[in-house]
């Protein structure tokens, strides 16, 4: 049975339509040919599906998509504004905090997600909740010092 699945994605409205069962990670890439959220170990463990539903990073891969109806889904592709961006990302380079870059969208949102629920978190803080997203070349620290940067400029807000 196919259903029509309303929500908003980078700031625009989207709709889909989608079997019962359609997964978001699968309407992203496919449907949506926004390639930014990885497939990584389909099971919501490694977190390189990361993406940001109501600001909260959710594992793409396991998330149904209706239960994204109604809400506001921002991956990697939209966490640009304007051509310009934004200031994790920015963090990011600047700590050249990844290699392979195979995590790296997924550890942005998930850094995100942190800094819209604490805008000035320790790097203890950012350590714990990054733990979960798994970055296989070992660029833990460099990840933990762009993130604690990105948190001293507006809380890594744009």
């Amino acid at each position: 049975m196919t259903s029509t699945i309303r929500f908003r994605l980078n700031g625009r409205p989207a709709a889909l339509d989608a079997e019962q069962g359609a997964v978001l990670l699968w309407a992203l890439r496919t449907s949506l040919q926004l390639t930014g959220a990885k497939h990584g170990c389909g099971a919501g463990l490694c977190g390189a599906c990361t993406v940001l539903v109501d600001g909260k990073a959710v594992r793409s891969c396991i998330t149904p998509l209706a239960r994204v109806a109604g809400k506001e889904v921002v991956t990697i592709e939209g966490l640009a504004q304007d051509g310009r961006l934004h200031p994790l990302q920015q963090a990011f380079i600047e700590h050249d905090a990844f290699q392979c870059g195979y995590c790296t969208p997924g550890m942005v949102l998930a850094a995100q997600s942190l800094l819209n629920a604490n805008a000035a978190p320790s790097r203890d803080e950012i350590a714990a909740h990054l733990d979960q997203n798994l970055c296989r070349c070992g660029a833990h620290q460099r990840i933990v010092d762009a993130v604690e940067s990105a948190s001293r400029q507006d809380g890594g807000r744009s």
